[in-house]
């Protein structure tokens, strides 16, 4: 059997109507997951669990809508998983969102704790919701996509930044406290990735030049080539792997 098959396993994946998260989740069911589709609008979300299943048998994804900066919505997203598949083997925590642009002198109140209720403390909400039934099965994998930004400074988003960073944090805390219970937690790093979130980055030949002319690879990376490290933390191929931020962004921190 493959180290990196999933199947029997369920897994939720949030922001997973485009970009990363829905990249996660196809190749999660293309390792024999079912998977959880979960972001604000359910026609976002059907369209991307009619492909699922068109691809790989019906009832392999299922669309449950949720607003994360909504603590019912998010407990709503949990029950109704447990119901529809018995169980959560995988969490991701991928929805985020970056309401400023610009330095830290100018944010508002409002603002600043928009990105921190968003990007940290729903992380916080739905693992707790998650992890009692992975404890006391002493089985799960618990992965947040956190950034780079988390590693680095900027004039533009140090905002969103520290909230990164405060994910890679989390994990760590929370891998201190599930380790004994065989419940893992680590975060994504990824780079600068083609998806609607950098769309303005990658539009333009200027800036694209710019922004890969320091990488490695000299490119920016595609939402699958994320999806491929979230298939290898939750699956079996890394079960020897918790509290670590896996840096996925084609050479550029180094």
């Amino acid at each position: 059997m493959s180290l990196f098959d999933l199947s029997g396993k369920v897994a939720i994946v949030t922001g997973s109507s485009r970009g990363i998260g829905r990249a996660i989740a196809e190749q999660m069911a293309v390792q024999g997951a079912k998977v959880v589709i979960s972001s604000r609008k359910i026609e976002a979300c059907q369209e991307v669990v009619d492909a699922i299943n068109a691809r790989h048998g019906a009832g392999t994804a299922i669309a449950i809508p949720a607003n994360i900066s909504s603590k019912d919505d998010l407990q709503r997203l949990v029950d109704e998983t447990n119901r529809a598949f018995g169980k959560i083997d995988v969490l991701v925590c991928n929805a985020a969102s970056n309401p400023y642009y610009g330095p830290m002198s100018g944010v508002s109140d409002d603002q600043f704790r928009k990105v921190l209720d968003n990007n940290v403390i729903s992380n916080h909400w739905l693992i707790q919701m998650v992890a009692p039934q992975m404890i006391e099965r002493k089985d799960g994998s618990i992965i947040i996509v956190s950034s780079i930004g988390g590693l680095r400074g900027s004039p533009t988003i140090g905002v969103y930044n520290i909230s990164k960073a405060a994910d890679f944090q989390l994990a760590r805390n929370l891998a201190v406290e599930f380790g004994p219970h065989n419940v893992r937690v680590n975060c994504i790093a990824p780079g600068l990735i083609k998806t609607d979130f950098a769309r303005a980055l990658w539009e333009d030949p200027e800036r694209y030049k710019q922004s890969t002319q320091g990488a490695p690879l000299r490119r920016i990376g595609e939402p699958v080539e994320i999806a491929g490290a979230a298939v290898f933390l939750a699956s079996a191929a890394s079960t020897f792997m918790t509290g670590q931020a896996m840096v996925v962004d084609g050479g550029v921190t180094i």
